[in-house]
């Protein structure tokens, strides 16, 4: 699109998440005005570490905010996949991207905080819980639950796996039940047990049980997650210390001794869920992103990064396309191959016997795309 379409473009993202945040970092260097509506009453600390892979941090690079995320987190070197009893199954780099070979650990709500950081005064707007989103064709129409209306030449949805924009206009698919729950809680390195002593993530495996933990040494702490098999499908359920510590029952004593000593008021626990592959994520003036579009299951660490990416491309796709249809679908021809891939691969998950089988020669390329 020429700039002068660009200048004159509105859009209203729905969702201030990593996913509408990035949008709107990638779209306002476009020219165009960008206006970020979320329906909370303020951007707090929420969840654990996520790893930044090469490619993501590449896109920083080209949006000037490389140095605003890399002060908040940790370069890692590698990544490693051990047994429930610290025995090592194999060790690689991260996918390189050009220059960028780190993927950069970082805590979520920091990640957050660094990308509505970057954005201008007054660009997110708290407290806008969307209602409803009408499609006109060539623009739509936003209302949200205090009264307030929006008209936009594009919207987009970056509201996450329960997305509104994705219910009412695209799909009526339910969120999936990965048969699984993940307990999730950011403690003091000194609480580790001396199992952190670098920057590099690792997960144990076995069981059916699958323990990561992921280094925030800029910080000093580390997030400790554990991932068990589990039917009830119970989005948030109640779970008590001895729940837990059946779920590491074998494991390596410095994990059982960490899981012990968890405050469980500060611990995370809630069913794991992702979304079946949909067919369509825009129209001529709407368009899904992150967790709306393709939210997967979190085995191979790929929803903010997918997140990220899908911003970049769709910044992209604007710039290339002549008109603004175009540009949609060229964004949605680009990125739902690849996510549709990530997402099947996420639902595989990890056992020891399967990172075995895969990777005897220690080659995890097969489960680490490299288009990420």
């Amino acid at each position: 699109m020429q700039s002068s379409d660009l200048n004159d473009l509105t859009i209203a993202i729905v969702g201030a998440g990593y996913a509408g945040a990035a949008a709107a970092k990638a779209l306002s260097l476009l020219g165009a005005n960008v206006t970020v509506y979320e329906q909370a009453p303020e951007i707090l600390e929420v969840g654990a570490g996520i790893g930044l892979r090469p490619s993501s941090m590449a896109r920083f690079h080209e949006w000037g905010i490389f140095d605003e995320i890399a002060k908040v987190s940790s370069p890692s070197d590698y990544f490693e996949i051990l047994t429930a009893t610290d025995e090592p199954i194999m060790k690689d780099s991260w996918p390189e991207h050009g220059e960028q070979k780190n993927t950069y650990l970082i805590h979520r709500g920091d990640f957050i905080d660094a990308l509505v950081g970057v954005l201008p005064e007054g660009m997110v707007r708290l407290g806008h819980r969307l209602e409803t989103v009408t499609d006109h064709g060539d623009h739509s129409t936003l209302t949200f639950t205090n009264g307030t209306t929006v008209d936009a030449d594009l919207v987009v949805g970056a509201d996450g796996i329960k997305s509104v924009v994705r219910r009412q206009l695209f799909s009526d698919a339910e969120p999936v039940f990965s048969g699984e729950r993940a307990y999730r809680a950011v403690i003091d390195l000194d609480d580790a047990h001396g199992m952190v002593t670098d920057d590099n993530l690792r997960m144990y495996i076995g069981q059916g049980t699958k323990v990561y933990l992921l280094p925030l040494r800029h910080r000093g702490q580390v997030s400790f997650d554990i991932t068990a098999l589990c039917p009830d499908p119970d989005w948030a359920p109640q779970v008590s210390k001895e729940d837990m510590l059946a779920t590491v029952t074998g494991f390596d004593q410095r994990i059982v001794d960490i899981t012990a000593g968890l405050d469980m008021s500060t611990v995370n626990i809630r069913g794991v869920y992702d979304i079946d592959p949909i067919d369509v994520w825009h129209s001529d003036s709407v368009v899904l992103v992150g967790d709306a579009a393709h939210s997967m299951l979190h085995h191979q660490g790929q929803g903010a990064n997918s997140a990220i990416l899908d911003a970049g491309v769709l910044a992209d796709s604007l710039r290339e396309a002549a008109t603004l249809p175009e540009a949609l679908t060229l964004y949605q021809a680009t990125r739902k191959p690849v996510t549709d891939e990530l997402q099947r691969i996420s639902r595989q998950g990890w056992s020891e016997d399967e990172v075995r089988a895969v990777f005897p020669g220690q080659k995890p390329a097969a489960q680490q795309p490299a288009a990420n």
